[in-house]
């Protein structure tokens, strides 16, 4: 069982920022930048071979809601959208990184602090 198969079982805990019955977005904790969000499918897919048209279809509809959460609140410039496959990716379970950029050089904040400036009241806990 990888990782990611673990925080979505509740075995290894996250700051998640949006979740329903196909997606998990949650704050990578070891991030590039500040607000570094990471979009998975609940089900495991290995990679973009392998998963379903549905599900990267709700993955792109996470990550603009994602992308709208981390611009207006953390009031970055720009977004980078990474997906990785074979050896360049690191956990093998298909997975969207979204990466804020910003024009001033940011003092990485330690996640929490990220988390309690990102977390939507109105997040649909399972």
């Amino acid at each position: 069982m990888d990782i990611f198969c673990k925080i979505i079982s509740g075995e290894i805990p996250a700051y998640k920022l949006y979740e329903d019955d196909i997606v998990l977005a949650f704050l990578d904790i070891n991030p590039q930048t500040n607000g570094h969000t990471l979009i998975i499918p609940k089900k495991h897919f290995l990679d973009i071979d392998d998963i379903d048209n549905e599900t990267l279809k709700k993955i792109t509809e996470t990550a603009r809601y994602i992308k709208k959460l981390i611009s207006s609140k953390l009031d970055c410039d720009g977004i980078t959208f990474v997906q990785n496959n074979g050896e360049c990716e690191e956990v093998k379970h298909y997975h969207l990184h979204v990466i804020p950029h910003y024009k001033e050089k940011q003092e990485l904040l330690d996640v929490i602090d990220v988390y309690n400036k990102l977390k939507d009241e109105n997040l649909k806990e399972k």
